[in-house]
């Protein structure tokens, strides 16, 4: 996961000089950002968490992402990070790909909600001894992963400038200058160079958008903070184009995914609040809802009361669960460790709300605690 040495710059590179085939320090870089294998370095790294909370007795813990990180190292860190633990529900949610931890696996699922016409995620749990009957759920998510990861190739598209249109509209919308845009659309194009070259070798879950992103900070030695970062604010641009226009009818819908996981006795939940809080109009059958998470903070009081309302009138065949999701990515203690991003800091486990005096208010009277939960969803997933 390190970036190669290369010699700052002492001058604005001279994009007229650089060519689109990639070089030497291109293929180093992107191997180093596409490698799986971790040095004792990075193991020691992770096994040592960066707090330890000693009084944090009760650990839930069902919205992460290990991630190429092996669960020992994640299990040694868990245990680190919280040396009091008592009682805990801990589950892995891979993006589109079953991942266990002990007795129970689970896996974050991109589908799509007809009547909201948008893409949505479910959060599925069940225990590890029931993953011989997820024999349909798992090729669905084959499907599902194979097409989500088009997404990496049609943000490439655009910004190598093969989709000229789009990139116009957002050069446009954002004002970038036309050094970043050919930054930007040179380095793309060596990316997709790489990717078409060994696309047979890489690892999978390599295959997803955030490559772009380490790819152009492995620029940074080379060309300096300054041009990389404006490249990559021009680069998220297009991306979230390219994500609120990416095609949803070749993904499962949430019906589909919910029916099929109820049939083996999975537990499902509502992820990422702030996107997706329509779906409470929706009556789904799931288990509960994320009211909180490091990017989804804005209505979690109002989620809380609405779980809590629906729950005293009886709209649903079973009680709705207020849950919290740290959506910790593990990779992201490996890439560019030093810097203090939202994404490196968060831990599994962790979810400050539980401990917010006005959140706490809402949930004791909605009769909601993190040991209520616990309690309830493994009894759910072990019925």
């Amino acid at each position: 996961m390190k970036h190669p040495k290369v010699s700052c710059a002492s001058a604005p590179p001279d994009l007229d000089t650089l060519a689109e085939a990639p070089t030497e320090d291109d293929e180093r870089a992107f191997f180093a950002i596409v490698s799986t294998v971790l040095t004792p370095e990075e193991e020691a790294r992770i096994t040592q968490p960066a707090e330890v909370l000693p009084r944090q007795e009760r650990v839930l813990a069902v919205h992460w992402h290990p991630e190429f990180v092996p669960m020992g190292l994640i299990k040694k860190r868990i245990e680190a990070t919280f040396p009091a633990c008592g009682q805990s529900l801990i589950i892995p949610t891979q993006h589109n790909e079953i991942t266990s931890y002990g007795e129970f696996s689970g896996v974050e699922v991109d589908c799509y909600s007809s009547g909201f016409n948008q893409k949505v995620q479910l959060l599925i749990h069940f225990r590890t001894d029931r993953l011989e009957r997820a024999g349909v759920l798992k090729a669905m998510l084959a499907h599902t992963a194979r097409y989500r990861a088009t997404q990496l190739f049609e943000f490439l598209h655009v910004l190598t400038g093969r989709d000229e249109a789009r990139l116009n509209v957002v050069a446009s919308d954002t004002g970038a200058a036309e050094e970043t845009i050919r930054f930007a659309r040179l380095h793309a194009v060596k990316l997709l160079t790489l990717l078409e070259r060994h696309q047979g070798s890489l690892p999978p879950d390599m295959l997803k958008n955030k490559l772009v992103r380490g790819f152009l900070d492995a620029q940074r030695p080379r060309y300096g903070d300054r041009l990389v970062a404006r490249v990559q604010a021009f680069a998220q641009s297009v991306k979230l184009r390219v994500k609120a226009q990416f095609p949803m009818q070749y993904f499962y819908r949430a019906t589909e995914v919910i029916e099929e996981a109820r049939g083996f006795g999975a537990g499902v939940v509502i992820p990422h609040p702030e996107q997706f809080w329509p779906i409470l109009l929706a009556d789904y059958d799931v288990d509960g809802y994320e009211v909180w998470n490091p990017q989804s903070q804005r209505y979690t009081e109002f989620l809380i009361d609405t779980l809590a309302r629906k729950n005293r009138k009886g709209w649903t065949d079973r009680k709705q669960l207020v849950f919290m999701g740290d959506d910790t990515h593990m990779s992201e203690k490996l890439r560019n460790p030093d810097q203090s991003s939202d994404k490196v800091q968060r831990e599994i486990g962790v979810q400050s709300a539980w401990e917010d005096i006005g959140i706490r208010k809402r949930l004791l009277a909605s009769g909601m605690d993190r040991a209520c939960v616990i309690n309830e969803y493994t009894a759910r997933l072990s019925a």
